[in-house]
């Protein structure tokens, strides 16, 4: 036997009995008797203690029946010995010469029971009675154990408290085993004792109530109840706690529970993590309410028209749209709001979406920036740059696009114009060119032929004509463009502007040596046409201010191109522009000299716009003129 009880490996009800007895035909006969009376129980037999010693250690036996007067070792010491070994295995003592003194001795000794020998087949259906009594007896008391065992090892490992207590609302405990004191800060015997009341004491103040009615109504329903509720521990803290238990009846007709018996565990970290949970849910929420709202107040409010799709077989459908759309178009929200998209196009626009692949490109993402052609419920065409993006759901799925649409109708148009400009300025060029040319040659040569002042004026108003073709090209052909923005140094590019232009005795001072971020090109011309400007009024002698000539000192001017916080200016120490022409100078076409274009200022503004400064006149430190180029990046 391996752990010195013995246990039977036989089919279940099955009784293995060691048979010790000194003559082996009692022994057999015995044996067959013993197993006829009960046909659960399988007989050995040994005929000496020692023998039945040794068959108890190599196998599993449920009861050991044994004679009392056998030689070497009687059955009193048999017994001692198995005791010694096997403390719980049944052992009844079976003699045919006992007596009250044996009896006595072997109960002493630690005998299951005694029962003396006698003849007849109902002797041995009493002793097969009293060997399943025994066995039976033996392995409830075992099982017994193994389920305290059990249970106790259970109520050790359980994260929490196993109790039972009287179901009254102060809820007393009877019985309590497990993490008490680690959960409450109470221990057990406290508890138990009654000094600490669970239900006064441990349980929150404004659960006990509450908790009182969910256990009792749903005791009342099936007998059962499960709760979570908060407790006060010994230093204070509060924890979170779930219970799940039973009522337990006196039987079965009982209305009213005696105790209750449960279970209870603490859930803190999971009730906080759950709270935690909430509040980043509340949250959440809250933030995706605001979100949603700013999505919708910069999709009513965005600047484009915007229009929001779903797929459709394959076809564009308006989920939604913006009001700039609806009001772009000349539609009521509800009547475009579950069309096709493409009722809103153009019929080439309309082939572009669906025939040559537009939505399809727009639904892989692949679509960058198209043209389109809008259709007005009027019948009038919107020219719109598209731009168009996948829409996901919330599985990651594309079901539709958002589209933009920027309004470039009236970009269009401008562009239109001034191709249509600069379409004219090339046929004014070539159509005027060559004629001046034919006029100022036949010109020279009248010249050489004879004297006339006449000829001296045709030969200037044809210069004149020349540099007012000239102006008038620079204004339709550059406009608003600029190309790239570089690292421009200012000083030595208006050394180059002074040296290229018509600057007769004038002087140039330059108080700068800042590099600043601009079309080169084109703040040539800005510069150039500004200094040309300062000399040509600055030393003309005179201006005009209402109707009396202003007379000027002489006509070596000097012009200075100095630093602001944010730009730069360009100043004479001329005459100066009057307060009352100050708003006019940059107009085309206008010139406070007989011999100037009226085009140089406007060129200058032009160039100013293309770059986003700003350009102004003033009077010069020296009462002369002073513009002033502001809003301009400095590099170094």
């Amino acid at each position: 036997m391996t752990d010195g009880t013995a246990t039977s490996h036989d089919a279940p009800g099955s009784v293995r009995v060691l048979h010790v007895d000194d003559d082996p035909d009692f022994a057999e006969l015995a044996a067959t008797l013993l197993e006829r009376a009960d046909d659960r129980i399988a007989v050995e037999v040994a005929t000496s203690a020692r023998e039945g010693l040794s068959r108890l250690a190599a196998d599993d036996v449920d009861c050991v029946v044994s004679d009392y007067d056998m030689p070497g070792m009687d059955g009193i010491a048999f017994l001692e010995a198995v005791r010694a070994e096997y403390p719980d295995l049944p052992f009844v003592l079976f003699t045919g010469k006992g007596s009250e003194e044996v009896a006595s001795e072997a109960f002493s000794a630690g005998a299951t029971d005694y029962l003396r020998k006698g003849s007849g087949t109902e002797r041995y259906e009493l002793l097969a009675n009293r060997v399943r009594n025994a066995v039976e007896a033996h392995r409830s008391r075992r099982m017994l154990r193994e389920r305290t065992r059990r249970l106790e090892t259970l109520i050790s490992n359980l994260p929490g408290v196993v109790y039972r207590c009287r179901n009254d609302p102060g809820w007393p405990m009877e019985t309590v085993e497990g993490e008490v004191e680690a959960i409450t800060g109470y221990t057990a015997a406290e508890l138990a004792r009654g000094d600490v009341t669970w239900g006064e004491e441990v349980l929150h103040p404004d659960d006990r109530e509450p908790i009182w009615e969910t256990v009792q109504n749903e005791l009342d329903a099936d007998g059962t109840f499960e709760v979570t509720y908060r407790i006060h521990t010994r230093d204070g803290a509060t924890k979170w706690m779930w219970e799940r238990g039973r009522g337990v009846f006196e039987d079965d007709d009982a209305d009213e529970p005696v105790a209750l018996e449960g279970f209870i565990t603490d859930i803190t970290d999971r009730k906080e993590r759950e709270q935690e949970l909430e509040r980043r849910t509340e949250e959440l929420e809250a933030l995706t309410t605001r979100l949603e709202e700013q999505y919708r107040y910069l999709f009513e409010e965005s600047p484009v028209m915007a229009v929001v799709t779903r797929v459709d077989d394959g076809r564009p459908i308006v989920e939604d749209c913006n009001r700039r759309f609806v009001e772009t178009l000349g539609y009521e929200r509800d009547a475009v709001v579950g069309e096709e998209l493409a009722q809103f196009y153009t019929a080439d626009s309309r082939r572009q979406l669906l025939q040559e692949g537009g939505y399809e490109r727009a639904l892989s993402g692949e679509f960058l920036r198209e043209d389109r052609e809008l259709m007005t419920a009027d019948g009038e065409t919107v020219e719109a740059l598209l731009r168009a993006v996948p829409r996901h759901d919330a599985g990651d799925e594309i079901v539709g696009t958002l589209a933009l649409y920027v309004d470039v109708s009236e970009r269009k148009e401008l562009e239109r114009e001034k191709e249509r400009l600069q379409e004219f300025a090339s046929i004014v060029s070539h159509d005027l060119r060559n004629p001046l040319n034919v006029a100022q040659g036949c010109t020279e040569l009248a010249r050489e032929d004879c004297e006339s002042e006449h000829l001296d004026t045709a030969i200037d108003a044809h210069e004149r004509m020349g540099a007012l073709i000239e102006d008038l090209l620079t204004l339709a052909r550059s406009g608003d463009d600029i190309d790239e923005l570089v690292s421009v140094d200012l000083a030595p590019l208006v050394e180059d502007c002074w040296t290229n232009a018509v600057t007769d005795d004038a002087t140039l001072v330059v108080e700068t040596e800042r590099a600043i971020r601009a079309d080169r090109s084109r703040l040539r011309q800005l510069v150039e046409n500004l200094v040309v400007n300062s000399v040509e009024h600055g030393s003309t002698g005179s201006r005009m201010e209402s109707d009396d000539a202003i007379e000027h000192g002489g006509d070596d001017v000097t012009v200075t191109i100095g630093e602001l916080d944010d730009g730069f200016y360009v100043a004479d120490d001329g005459p100066g522009i009057p307060e009352s022409m100050r708003d006019d100078v940059f107009d085309a076409g206008y010139s406070m000299s007989d011999e100037g274009t009226g085009f140089g200022l406007r060129i200058v503004e032009q160039v100013a716009d293309a770059h986003g400064w700003t350009i102004s006149v003033t009077d010069s430190a020296d009462d002369g003129a002073r513009f002033e180029i502001r809003g301009v990046e400095f590099l170094s």
